[in-house]
């Protein structure tokens, strides 16, 4: 093993540690000397690969980031090609969105699993979530609600961020595991299955953006009548 791989190999060790530590404790319950203790390396080569606790928190974050937004944007793009020229439909947007990230194999290792307790932590977070997700994921997100504006053009701008909302609430309780539906369905559902899960949410979520659409034309039709009676008088 050369110098360098052993270099890479600390570092993932590290990385490895910190994000089983920040998803069981937070930022604030967990120390670089805890991290280094259960790494197995010194605290000072810690300091070395990444700086101050932050800059480390940052990097955890950033390192499986970047592969759930690749995955995602691929599978975005893909309906949106396969579509053209009309519009992708609602379903298969929010397909792209959450198939990517909960049904392929990596669900079921530990180090993922960590990862997605960590990001339920970080956006439930005042302190964390507005900045954070913003850095990491919103260049991801304002590429889904574009593709949204295309499947639902009559749909306010609004209801489209209201529907994102409830959309990420759904998946922080999905990343956070914390079983209880387990309890709530007495062992009907299970909340680390999250393949079975995915299907559920997607219908859900589906259903949701496509009454807003189903709205916007009731309204439409509504205001189309009123018009229609006060000409005739």
């Amino acid at each position: 093993m050369t110098g360098e791989t052993q270099k890479t190999d600390k570092r993932e060790l590290i990385l490895d540690a910190a994000e089983a530590l920040f998803s069981k404790h937070g930022y604030d319950g967990v120390t670089l000397r805890a991290i280094a203790k259960q790494a197995g390396v010194d605290v000072a080569l810690a300091n070395y690969h990444f700086g101050p606790k932050r800059d480390l928190f940052d990097a955890v974050l950033m390192r499986r980031a970047k592969i759930l937004n690749s995955w995602r944007l691929d599978a975005l793009e893909s309906v949106i090609s396969d579509a053209a020229p009309d519009a992708p439909t609602v379903r298969d947007i929010i397909r792209a969105y959450f198939e990517p990230i909960l049904t392929r194999p990596h669900v079921e290792q530990p180090g993922w699993k960590n990862y997605y307790a960590l990001i339920a932590y970080v956006n439930n977070s005042p302190e964390w979530g507005g900045k954070l997700m913003t850095q990491f994921f919103d260049p991801l997100i304002e590429r889904f609600i574009e593709a949204l504006k295309m499947a639902l053009p009559d749909v306010p701008d609004k209801s489209l961020y209201w529907g994102y909302h409830c959309l990420s609430g759904a998946l922080t309780l999905a990343f956070a595991q914390t079983g209880r539906i387990d309890h709530l369905s007495k062992g009907l559902c299970q909340s680390d299955n999250l393949p079975d899960a995915c299907g559920y949410i997607v219908d859900f979520v589906t259903a949701g953006f496509e009454q807003f659409d189903d709205n916007s034309r009731n309204n439409d039709d509504k205001k189309t009548a009123t018009l229609s009676s006060a000409a005739a008088e």
